[in-house]
């Protein structure tokens, strides 16, 4: 049997708790999906909560929920039909497919197989003497494949369509609504997070690769000859670990440690706005609790680019059960998709330069996929701590920000700790009461979970109306009244106060 990871752990807690679990469970499950309970629903929209607070709110950018099935035509035009394909390798025994690139990653340990290309994974397949991994039977040589869900608009003979693997074509078909709506004047973006869907090969590594997911996206229109970013100065600063396509050409392990600004005028990071977003990047994956130093950018090189893309850096995180995975690409995605829609159209995407020139709008991305950030949040703050499981999660993530107890079940206590969560409740907090057991095991439960704080009612509530914080992270309690509770609770929640001043610190002997 082969040693217990900690995304076993972390599995394990997820199911047990309520974060997720494989979907259609009565009906032996289905590789490629995911289900998430209240916990990890909760815990889902708060990260994309925070992603609109560092991509959208504070620079003024639009939305769109846009249809997830397409017509065929779209992606015809997009180029989507043509170059969105992977290399399978089917059994020759058992049927079974799988993605020929992570075939040989798995056997060798090479990382981006997938940009070798289609000839060096052919060559490795053989070299490697790579077998089934499901029956150990002989591979049929890997084969291009169109992970896209194909499907039929109308009912009798209708109109070919496509679920979408990406959110991006929906900003560019609605290109010149959104032209409109920021008052016809560049640079503007739009903004997506939604459901896509992508019929994978070979699912594996848990959540980490799924056939239905949702991608948080953004397309950033700007004039090619006026490519500044009025925000560019607030991230020049921020020093971020790169692997630039030349050092990926000649498999440079170790990083470049550069700052935001330099990368830019050294021509690592082609664009501003490309530089822009990686610096919210980097300071919105700290934010969810991961650590600089187990976060960089690692470029494409040309033959793994996607066929719309003149740059893309993929911003990856360290886990400790895989390495390093992706959570975010930022690509320069130059005129490609509105250049391509507009002769597939008919329709001018053009705009009108005030010197009487006309231009088709430049793209920069930033993509992210909710589920991976979701994974990577779980993995940056669990810790093992005394025989406990506590996930330190950001307070400004956690599902339930309170929990509330009892000391005992009896004199009244419950009765007082159920008018305490109520009066929390109504003052608009995520809160959840235990009185379940002992009160340690209590504070056991409401750790795994990541709940921020504590609050127990004990025999001073009742006589004094004083009351108990414990603090998730450190243990350590602070006492104050109950009048005091909700307006704290309102600081600490918004950063305003650290746990140590909400109250008076206990000292227990």
């Amino acid at each position: 049997m082969p040693p217990r990871t900690r995304y076993d752990t972390i599995s394990e807690i997820a199911k047990r708790r309520g974060f997720f679990w494989p979907s259609f469970e009565i009906y032996g499950g289905m590789s490629g999906y995911v289900t998430y309970g209240d916990l990890g629903t909760k815990l889902k929209r708060s990260i994309e909560a925070l992603w609109k607070e560092y991509f959208v709110r504070k620079q003024g950018f639009l939305e769109l929920d846009d249809p997830i099935i397409n017509p065929e035509r779209v992606f015809e035009a997009s180029g989507h039909l043509e170059n969105f394909k992977e290399y399978s390798a089917e059994c020759t025994q058992c049927g079974r497919s799988f993605r020929a690139d992570h075939l040989v990653e798995e056997k060798t340990g090479m990382e981006n197989v997938e940009a070798m290309g289609g000839e060096a994974i052919k060559h490795l397949m053989l070299e490697h003497r790579i077998r089934c991994p499901n029956c150990g039977g002989e591979l049929k040589e890997p084969v291009l494949f169109l992970p896209m869900f194909k499907t039929e608009i109308g009912a009798t003979g209708g109109e070919v369509g496509y679920a979408r693997p990406e959110t991006a074509q929906a900003m560019f078909l609605n290109y010149k609504r959104g032209y409109q709506h920021a008052r016809e004047k560049l640079p503007f973006a739009v903004a997506q997070s939604s459901k896509v869907m992508r019929n994978e090969i070979s699912p594996r590594r848990g959540a980490i690769r799924v056939r239905e997911f949702t991608i948080m996206e953004l397309e950033l229109f700007f004039d090619p000859q006026d490519p500044g970013c009025p925000w560019f100065r607030e991230v020049e600063n921020v020093v971020i670990k790169l692997s630039t396509e030349e050092m990926e050409a000649k498999e440079v392990k170790e990083l470049l440690e550069t700052s935001i600004g330099e990368a830019v005028e050294d021509g690592l990071i082609l664009t501003e706005w490309q530089g822009y977003f990686m610096g919210v990047s980097q300071r919105f994956i700290t934010a969810l609790g991961m650590p600089p130093e187990k976060q960089r950018f690692r470029a494409h090189l040309p033959d793994e680019r996607a066929h719309y893309s003149a740059q893309t850096y993929d911003h990856e995180v360290l886990f400790e059960t895989w390495g390093w995975i992706e959570i975010s690409g930022c690509a320069y995605r130059t005129d490609f998709d509105l250049r391509n829609h507009m002769e597939a159209s008919g329709v001018d995407m053009t705009v009108l330069r005030e010197d009487g020139t006309r231009y088709v709008p430049h793209v920069v991305e930033p993509s992210y996929g909710l589920d991976r950030l979701f994974l990577s949040v779980l993995e940056a703050t669990y810790e093992r701590k005394q025989k406990r499981n506590i996930l330190h999660l950001p307070r400004e993530l956690a599902p339930y920000q309170v929990a509330v107890f009892p000391l005992v079940t009896k004199d009244g206590l419950p009765e007082k700790a159920r008018e305490v969560h109520d009066l929390l409740l109504d003052k608009g907090f995520w809160v959840v009461y235990d009185e379940a057991g002992s009160i340690g095991r209590r504070y056991a439960r409401a750790d795994e979970i990541g709940v921020p704080l504590a609050v127990a009612v004990d025999y001073d509530t009742l006589k004094n109306d004083v009351l108990t914080i414990r603090d998730r992270d450190t243990w350590k309690q602070v006492s104050l009244s109950l009048a005091e509770l909700p307006g704290v609770l309102e600081a600490y929640f918004k950063g305003e106060k650290d746990f140590l001043d909400l109250g008076t610190l206990v000292i227990r002997g």
